[in-house]
Formats: structure tokens, sequence, C-alpha cells
């Protein structure tokens, strides 16, 4: 722990890393393990046997899909503002230990009934909303503002989560049946928040087996972070009427459309519409997400270096990255609306989509850190509430364009949606996009420091 190349903060970088690997892990096996659980809609009467199958519909399908995010939504804000005050060591670790338990619990919730189901992913949503907003309020701690967007991009390792999750599934439903998903990823993410209590801590000086020469570095790296219990009050007013805040938000809301109708809806797509196998269609819906984990780290990377050059401000490397992405995007899945018929179209676009999906880490999830890191938390949990909403209204988009027959054509829809969103959100973007820290954050921290010294001084008299 204290060697001088397995630093604390590298460990606490493996751990994030690792994290967003099981968090996507927890949300992603049901989309495989789904496929197997409820009787298709195809006239092939013959079905492989990989476990008790239920007569649920589109609807009831979806709705497994979409009541996660209604618990997702919930503990957005909260979670990134107990961060803020309590530290993202015990929301986090709380948050994931829970979700464990609830993905052990998956099966037996399915034998229970539908809605014993629904309600489980409810409580899922629940447990992992707070895990997303918990991570910038860490690295203010104990990240330099030059690293942030690579630290942020192993938020993007989530990709990497679902990109082993879904083959490995496949082959788990294949020779041990669909609960055996549940079961196997619910003790890997049971093991990792035990780890996580015992190796992370919220900042240099609350560690207690970091080295001194450690914690001297991250002290002149990184500006110091008011520690005192109570946290400058969040201007609700200025925040929700902030141009660059608002480009977070609408950034992730239309990126996450693109996500999740990947995310929740690829692999039935290529069982029902382009036909793959169980074992092939955990292959190819995995591509992607390799694809965008590795393009993350790399323009991550790349950004943290155009940073530290000063060729380039701040607001122009984000705005690059985010218009990149929303670009690319919108002409690949008018590829898709045209010519998604075919399964070599199909995995092209998807797998281009979801690579430039990659981008937007050094876009608008690092950008928080940017524009107000006192409030870097809150605002990203505010802008988790309505993607999370998105996420939920992708499901029952495609549910009502597919609930009498899945086919390219009804499919087509979907993928002219996502064409307009894409467009709409680049030039939002290109509008709004700030990575300069914006005054009201300035002044609120100013304030707190001013009343901490104050009582301080008055303390000394």
């Amino acid at each position: 722990m204290s060697t001088e190349h397995l630093t604390c903060q590298r460990v606490l970088s493996i751990t994030v890393l690792l994290g967003f690997m099981i968090h996507h892990m927890l949300r992603v096996n049901i989309s495989i393990a789904i496929v197997e659980m409820i009787f298709r809609n195809t006239s092939n009467t013959t079905q492989e046997n990989y476990g008790p199958r239920y007569n649920w519909d589109e609807k009831q399908k979806n709705d497994i899909f979409g009541y996660f995010f209604w618990g997702y939504i919930i503990t957005q804000i909260p979670g990134g503002r107990l961060s803020e005050k309590l530290g993202a060591k015990i929301v986090v670790g709380t948050g994931l230990l829970a979700a464990s338990i609830l993905t052990l619990l998956t099966p037996v919730a399915a034998h229970l009934g539908h809605f014993c189901l629904v309600v489980d992913r409810f409580c899922l949503g629940i447990a992992l909303g707070i895990h997303w907003p918990s991570t910038p309020p860490i690295a203010t701690k104990w990240i330099p503002p030059a690293d942030r967007a690579t630290f942020m991009s192993h938020m993007a390792a989530s990709s990497l989560g679902v990109a082993i999750t879904l083959p490995v599934c496949g082959y788990l439903i294949t020779y041990w049946g669909w609960a055996s998903v549940f079961y196997v990823t619910g003790s890997i993410s049971l093991t990792w928040s035990l780890c996580w209590f015992y190796l992370i801590y919220d900042s240099p000086e609350e560690h207690p087996r970091i080295t001194s020469s450690e914690k001297d570095k991250l002290r002149k790296e990184i500006k110091p972070v008011n520690t005192s219990l109570r946290k400058p009050p969040i201007p609700w007013t200025k925040l929700l009427t902030s141009g660059p805040v608002w480009s977070v938000i609408m950034g992730n809301t239309c990126a996450g459309c693109t996500f999740f109708v990947a995310f929740n809806q690829l692999p039935t797509y290529m069982s029902q519409v382009l036909h793959f196998n169980i074992k092939t269609n955990g292959w190819f819906s995995s591509l992607p997400y390799l694809v965008r984990y590795l393009v993350s780290l790399l323009t991550s990377v790349a950004a943290d270096k155009l940073k530290r050059t000063d060729k380039f401000s701040t607001t122009t490397i984000r705005k690059f990255f985010n218009v990149a992405f929303f670009a690319g995007a919108g002409c690949l899945f008018t590829v898709q609306a045209f010519w998604g018929y075919s399964g070599v179209v199909s995995v092209a676009v998807f797998t281009g989509s979801l690579g430039l999906l990659g981008l937007v880490t050094a876009g608008f999830h690092t950008n928080p850190l940017d524009i107000a890191p006192a409030f870097a938390g809150t605002i990203f949990g505010v802008s988790q509430v309505p993607m999370s909403l998105v996420g939920y209204a992708t499901t029952e988009v495609v549910a009502f364009f597919t609930k009498e027959k899945q086919g390219f054509e009804q499919w087509a829809y979907v993928f002219w949606m996502l064409v307009g969103v894409n467009i709409f959100a680049a030039v939002f973007s290109l509008v709004f996009t700030s990575g300069e820290e914006q005054s009201w954050s300035v002044d609120a921290d100013a304030k707190e420091r001013e009343k901490l010294e104050g009582n301080e001084l008055s303390n000394k008299v």
C-alpha cells in the first residue's frame, strides 16, 4: 500500500475503475439473461431450456428495465450531495453492498412473480443511483486538476464491465442457466464492496496508510478543499440558470438516449431482428462497450495533455469532445436507419456510436469539475436525473414501436429519433459549454472560507 509504485492514489484509481465495471455489470446482466427468461415473440416454437421461462409480454419486459430508472432517479442528487458532506467512502460502499444483495436475490424475485422482480430492479436503481455523482467529490481531494479527465475516464470502465459481462453471461447461461448470471455477478460485487470499505478513504489526510511523501505531493498539486463539516450552501437559482450547467445536463441526457437504447435493447435486437444465437449475441453486444472504454481512456489522456500545453482553453477542449461525439453519432444512426437490417452494418454502427461515446469523458463528464468544483457532485447528480428519465423513456418508446412485431421497420423509427437527439445536442453543446469556473461557484466557496476563518479567529480571541 505504501510502496513507491502502488500509491494510495493509484489504489483509489484501480478500485474506482473496478467499481464502475461492477456497476454496469449489475445493470446489464439482466439485458442478456432476459432473452432466455421469457418466451420469445417468434414463430419458432422450439426454444432452448436455460431455466424457467415466464409469459411476460414486451410491455412487461420493458417495465423490468424501465422501473430501474425510477429508483435510479431518487438517489442521484442526494448521492452527490451526501458524498460532498459525508464522503464517498460510506455512500458508495453502502450503495454497492445493497446492490450486491439485491442482485443475488433476483432469481428469487423472478420466481415470485413479475411484480417482485420489478420491485427488486427498482430497489437496485436506488442502490446504484448514488455511484456516479459520488465520483467528482472524491476526485477533488485526491486528483490534481491536470489529471482529472484521465481519472474520470475510470467511469467509462463501466463499458469495459459490459464488454466482459455480456459474453461471459452468454456462456454462463449456456452451461448453468440464466440464474447463474445473477449469482456470479452478485458475488463479485459483494467482494468488491468489502474491499472498498477497507482500502478507500475520502482524503489523503484521513488515510492511515499513506506515506508522508505522497501526502505532501498531493498537498502541493491539489487546491485545498473546504474540509469543515459545514459545506457552502448550494446557490440553486444561479446553478439552475447557468448555461454551462445546462450544457452538462443536456449532454448527459442526450447521450443517455444513445447509450440506453444499446444498453437495454441491443441483445434483444440482435436476437430477434438479426437472429444471433445467445453466445454470438453476447460477443457482438459486448464489442461496442470495449471500444467505448478504449476511446474514453485514450481521449481523456489526450485531453489532459492538451490542457497542460496551454495551447487550447479548457472550454475549447470540452466543446470539441462533446460535439465530436454528438455529430458522429448522428451520422452513424442515419446509416443505421437506412441499412440496419444488415448484421454487419448494425455491429459497425453500434460499435462506432458507443466508441464515440467515449469522447464525452473528456467532455461533459469532466466538465462539472471545471465549472464548479465545490458542487461537482451535485451538478453531476442533477444531470443524472433527466438522463435516468431518458433511460425509462427509451424502454417505453421501444416497447411502443415493437409491441406487435420485432422487425427492422419498427426499429427504424427508434434510429431516426436518435439522429434528431444527437444533432440537437451537438448544437446545444457548441453554444453553451464552458470550461471556466463560474463566478457563483467561486463566490460560494470564498464566503464559506471567510466564515470559517472568522470563526477560528474568534475562537483564538
